[in-house]
């Protein structure tokens, strides 16, 4: 099952190369992913076709956690005339607020370290569930 696309700039197979780089993920996990008839040269093959089959390109972007339509539809060019003309240099700006100031450091340092350790509870919390589900596979 294929589809058409409208706009014939839109490379499908180069946008998902650029989503999955961006994301972090390598050819290889997304092979591993797709299942056993994928391999790294067969993501690599993907990567290059123009248009990318409508079903496969479904799991794909399951797999990232994005829209197909963000893949299918993804116009570099666009988005660099988007990115071109909205940013801005604030390099001379005669603004005063151009961040957050903290006009106490100790109070962000506590806030830190009391998020460090309600994190490192969950962690904790979470190394003990999966220690419990261990136990019990490792006991049947």
């Amino acid at each position: 099952m294929t589809h058409t696309t409208s706009n014939p700039k839109i490379h499908e197979g180069r946008n998902l190369k650029r989503f999955r780089e961006m994301l972090g993920i390598k050819q290889d996990f997304l092979a591993f992913e797709l299942g056993e008839e994928w391999n790294q040269q067969k993501i690599s093959l993907l990567e290059q076709k123009e248009k990318i089959d409508a079903d496969i390109l479904e799991q794909v972007s399951a797999i990232l956690k994005i829209p197909a339509e963000a893949i299918r539809n993804f116009d570099e060019e666009k988005a660099i005339n988007i990115i071109t003309n909205t940013y801005h240099d604030h390099a001379n700006d005669n603004s005063f607020n151009q961040g957050t100031i903290y006009l106490n450091p100790i109070e962000k340092i506590i806030q830190l370290h009391e998020e460090k350790i309600a994190l490192y509870e969950q962690m904790l919390k979470e190394k003990d569930e999966m220690m419990e589900r261990l136990e019990k596979l490792l006991a049947r």
